[in-house]
């Protein structure tokens, strides 16, 4: 005797939609431009299916893999089509787990796969010298805390403007930070960016005390500014670094606070550091977005090679036999 068909296959699919997109609100904590991406990408597919009077309750691998190359067929990118093809996997991974579905018609699927570029980084010594340029910016205090900070623990620069002081009082060693999707992770400091954080507080502090006499209330933030979100803002950020680039003698263009981000993560694996302690560090979700970061490694023994073995070299100066004597 068949089962009989679960409720769901009658919903439209808008109720599909917004019901999966609601699940994932609350039990992930997916930002709200992730879900966006998501209901963008899925109606698409689900006005693909109507015009083919198909519905997400009765969509096969077949038809998922059609809609793929007709999107292949109106020139989108491979990361656009890599990106549509999560969203489906997902919605029908949600669909089976919840009982709407018999089977997952996309989980043997396979994406084009997404065309992923190495990120820009910088050296050591490009990073010493945009240090160097802080302490002597005109706001060193804050200007050298901003960028230890940065360099010493990789975070993403919503995550560096918006700590909350409370985070950093007492001359921790670890501190814990908010990442994206609510996640939270602990990060140790270095003890340059403790010095440089007591530095900053010590005149935060005096200039807040300084502002109270006035009737100015006390901020919560580690970098407080008079602007609606209470807090250094990332485009002020951004406009710093740029400042110190140019004061250092690098090209501005090519510094910016995710490059520096991404210096944390290469000079860390370049000097032996696990990769799963890595992403930790940087608050990836999947071990897959930080072996992105594998290259140093391959570029380091590629370079070992070049310089150090002789058949490198050609044959002039490769090992000769030693004489008969």
């Amino acid at each position: 005797m068949t089962a009989p068909a679960h409720p769901s296959g009658q919903w439209p699919m808008e109720r599909w939609l917004s019901t999966f997109l609601e699940a994932r609100a609350a039990e992930e904590g997916a930002a709200r431009n992730t879900l966006l991406a998501y209901g963008r990408d899925l109606k698409d597919f689900a006005g693909w299916l109507a015009r083919r009077d198909l519905h997400f309750a009765g969509a096969e691998q077949a038809q998922i893999e059609d809609y793929l190359v007709a999107c292949d067929a109106e020139g989108l990118s491979r990361a656009t089509r890599a990106r549509r093809l999560s969203a489906i996997r997902q919605l029908y991974r949600f669909a089976f787990e919840e009982g709407w579905r018999e089977s997952d018609p996309a989980i043997r699927l396979k994406g084009p796969g997404r065309a992923r570029s190495l990120p820009g980084t910088l050296s050591v010594a490009q990073v010493e010298a945009l240090l160097a340029a802080a302490r002597q910016h005109r706001d060193a205090a804050r200007a050298t805390c901003l960028m230890e900070l940065l360099y010493a623990t990789g975070l993403r620069v919503t995550e560096l403007v918006g700590l909350p002081v409370a985070a950093v009082r007492g001359d921790p060693k670890m501190i814990l930070v908010r990442g994206k999707g609510g996640r939270e992770r602990m990060v140790p400091l270095s003890s340059p960016s403790r010095e440089a954080l007591r530095g900053w507080l010590a005149r935060r502090d005096a200039e807040e005390t300084e502002g109270r006499a006035k009737g100015h209330p006390p901020s919560r933030f580690l970098f407080p500014a008079r602007g609606r979100e209470g807090h250094l803002t990332r485009q002020a950020f951004f406009a710093m670094i740029k400042q110190l680039a140019a004061a250092a003698g690098l090209d501005p263009a090519q510094v910016t606070p995710h490059r520096l981000r991404h210096a944390f993560a290469t000079h860390l694996l370049a000097n032996g550091a696990d990769l799963r302690v890595i992403q930790t560090l940087l608050g990836h979700a999947d071990l897959s977005t930080t072996e992105i970061y594998t290259h140093v490694q391959h570029e380091r023994l590629a370079e070992l090679v070049e310089t150090h073995h002789p058949l490198s070299r050609g044959p002039a100066v490769a090992a000769r036999p030693a004489e008969e004597t």
